[in-house]
């Protein structure tokens, strides 16, 4: 039976990917992160109240989709609310970096 995860559990994702950035990637790192949040997501969210989102740029946050055991990015429209779920089973180094060069390409 699925339990969602827990801040403990999340943190300690986090810390392990967290070893993984460098240079650019661990300045893009800290200036996105944020104290992991509980954001409600419509579609799938409700069961376990929400998913842990860890970082926000722009207009895209990236959170943990504990269902699927990985890291994820989506649009916002309203801060608190994910728009699109995505059921990726990322690291958050690989999550991290797709949103990186991303933001890289459009400057």
């Amino acid at each position: 039976m699925w339990t969602p995860i827990s801040l403990n559990e999340l943190e300690e994702h986090i810390s392990r990917g967290e070893s993984e950035f460098e240079g650019e990637l661990l300045s893009f790192w800290n200036l996105i992160r944020i104290k992991p949040q509980k954001w409600e997501e419509k579609e799938y969210g409700g069961e376990g109240g929400g998913f842990w989102a860890v970082a926000v740029f722009e207009t895209e946050v990236v959170y943990y989709n504990d269902i699927e055991d990985g890291f994820n990015i989506s649009e916002y429209e309203t801060y608190g609310q994910i728009k699109e779920y995505w059921g990726n089973q990322d690291e958050l180094i690989w999550a991290i970096k797709r949103l990186y060069k991303r933001v890289k390409g459009n400057k």
